[in-house]
């Protein structure tokens, strides 16, 4: 025994966060619905925590709102504080090993650091793969912004809408348009984790085509080949 203990995982409940802010401020789920581009019923089971919200969700639903995306994960607005232009001079957090906001979907354990900080300029998330073929992954995911990601552990395949499959092992890592949808893919059987950092200056837009029902009419995103 060395008397250390272990640090517990907390699993994050957006939903209720999501729930308690729609009734605070008296809108309905179709409501949000609007805002969001997120069909009611899917927003009734995120409230009801029987759906788990990827990262690109995520993003939706805070911008949808306009909150900071560290508020579903239960951090708190200091007072005064209720501008993202407010930025905190000097300000740290510490993550240990095993500690984090942890949700899990389909294709990824998502671990998020520092998620007591709102106004972060930057959103990392440690990942953990589960998907091993495209059609574990299901659709591939966009967001708006950039995303930065290199690889911790095992073999990744990444895949885009607009380049061929590229391999990338423990040590090699990748800068991309994250508004080119995107996904990452364990190519062996074996444990594989990916560390992302996701760009949280523009959040004005965030596209996935993955429900059958949509609640509006989604704008199409604008592609920019780089050169």
């Amino acid at each position: 025994m060395n008397g250390k203990s272990s640090p517990a995982k907390s699993t994050a409940h957006p939903g209720t966060v999501l729930k308690s802010i729609r009734t605070e401020r008296g809108w309905t789920l179709a409501q949000v619905s609007k805002r969001t581009g997120i069909p009611i019923t899917t927003l009734s089971k995120i409230e009801n925590d029987r759906v788990s919200l990827s990262y690109d969700k995520l993003v939706r639903i805070s911008n949808g709102l306009g909150i900071d995306i560290s508020r579903l994960f239960g951090a708190k607005e200091a007072s005064g504080d209720t501008g993202a232009d407010v930025v905190a001079m000097g300000r740290r957090s510490i993550t240990r090993d095993g500690e984090g906001s942890t949700i899990e979907t389909r294709a990824y354990v998502h671990v998020y650091p520092a998620a007591e900080l709102l106004n972060k300029r930057l959103v990392p998330v440690i990942v953990e793969l589960k998907a091993r073929t495209r059609a574990e992954f299901g659709d591939l995911i966009r967001h708006a912004g950039e995303e930065y990601a290199l690889v911790l552990e095992g073999a990744v395949e990444f895949h885009t809408d607009l380049y061929a499959p590229v391999l990338l092992g423990t040590g090699d890592s990748i800068y991309f348009d994250s508004s080119m949808a995107h996904g990452y893919i364990a190519a062996l059987d074996t444990p594989c984790r990916i560390v992302s950092m996701c760009s949280a200056g523009d959040l004005s837009a965030i596209f996935r085509p993955e429900e059958p029902e949509q609640a509006s009419e989604q704008r199409r995103p604008t592609v920019v080949r780089s050169a």
